[in-house]
C-alpha cells in the first residue's frame, strides 16, 4: 500500500513508520522536523510540514500526487498536548492552537488527499488517534481532551458522509504509552497537570514495545481488507475486541457501539420524570 503518516518522526508515528516499512508498504512521512536520512528505506519519503497550515499541507499533497497519483491510506497520528493546567489559567491563544493543532491538522491533511484516496483501486483507509480526554473528562488538559473528541466526531461524520464511497475511517485510542508526551506530563510535574496525572505518568513503563505492538496490530488489521465495511468507528488498541469485528460487521454497523454517544437515564434504570 502506498500511506501517508503524519507525526512519523518520534513516538508511536515513527514505529509506524517504521513497521509499515518493514511490512513492505510504501510510507511518505509527513512532520515537523526534517527526517531526510532517518530511515534507511527505498520505500519511505517524506516532507517537512506543520500539518496545521493549509497552505503546507497542500504543497505537500501536490507533491505526493506528481509522485505516487494515487494513495490507499492516510494515517494520521500527529498530536500534541498543548496547553496544560487548569481551563482558566492557561493562555487562550495557546489553547486555540492546540485544538488547531490536533483537530485541523488531522482534517487538513485528509481534505488535501482526499481525491488521491478515492482514486485507490482497493478500499481506502484513513485512520486518526483519539487520545486521553476523548471519552471522559480530562482535568488540565481541557484543550488536548476537546480536540481529540472533537476528531472521533469528524470520524464519525466523514464515515456518514463517504457511507456510498469505498473509503473506510476510524479512530484509535492507543492507550497508555511511554512517548515525549509523557515525559512532558512529568517535567511539568503535579503542580500544573495534576496530582492524578502526574502519578499515571510515573507508573507508566518506560518499555512501550508492548503497547506499541498491540497499536500496530490494530492499525494492520484496519488497513487491511478484514476491516472492509468497518467505519466510523473509536476502537482501543489495548482493550476492544476488535481482532473479531470482521465477523460481526453487519451488526457493528447497525449499531451505535464503538461511538459517541448521549446516555439516556433510562438505559441506567433511572426515571427523572
Amino acid at each position: 500500500m502506498k500511506i501517508v503518516l503524519s507525526g512519523s518522526s518520534s513516538g508511536i508515528g515513527r514505529f509506524l513508520a517504521e513497521r509499515l516499512l518493514f511490512q513492505g508498504h510504501h510510507v511518505w512521512g509527513i512532520a515537523r522536523s526534517d527526517q531526510s536520512g532517518s530511515i534507511a528505506s527505498a520505500n519511505f519519503r517524506s516532507s517537512r510540514c506543520d500539518v496545521s497550515d493549509w497552505d503546507q499541507v497542500t504543497n505537500v499533497a501536490a507533491a505526493i500526487e506528481s509522485t505516487w497519483g494515487k494513495i490507499d491510506a492516510i494515517i494520521a497520528a500527529a498530536g500534541v498536548q498543548g496547553a496544560i493546567g487548569p481551563a482558566m489559567n492557561v493562555n487562550p491563544k495557546e489553547w486555540a492552537q492546540t485544538i488547531h493543532a490536533n483537530l485541523s491538522g488531522s482534517f487538513f491533511l485528509i481534505r488535501a488527499l482526499f481525491k488521491q484516496l478515492s482514486s485507490s483501486q482497493n478500499r481506502a483507509k484513513v485512520i486518526c488517534f483519539s487520545g486521553g480526554g476523548s471519552t471522559a473528562p480530562r482535568a488540565n488538559f481541557s484543550a488536548y481532551g476537546a480536540a481529540k473528541t472533537a476528531l472521533v466526531r469528524l470520524v464519525e461524520t466523514l464515515a456518514a458522509e463517504w457511507s456510498a464511497d469505498a473509503v473506510d475511517i476510524n479512530a484509535v485510542a492507543p492507550g497508555a504509552i511511554y512517548t515525549r508526551l509523557t515525559e512532558e506530563v512529568l517535567r511539568l510535574g503535579p503542580s500544573v497537570v495534576g496530582e492524578q496525572e502526574y502519578q499515571a505518568a510515573l507508573r507508566q513503563t518506560r518499555d512501550a514495545n508492548v503497547a506499541l505492538e498491540k497499536v500496530g496490530d490494530l492499525i494492520d488489521f484496519l488497513l487491511s481488507s478484514r476491516s472492509d465495511g468497518v467505519t466510523g468507528r473509536l476502537l482501543s488498541a489495548p482493550w476492544d475486541p476488535w481482532k473479531n469485528l470482521s465477523l460481526h460487521q453487519q451488526s457493528l454497523m447497525h449499531s451505535d457501539v464503538y461511538t459517541l454517544r448521549r446516555i439516556l437515564p433510562q438505559e441506567r434504570n433511572l426515571n427523572f420524570e
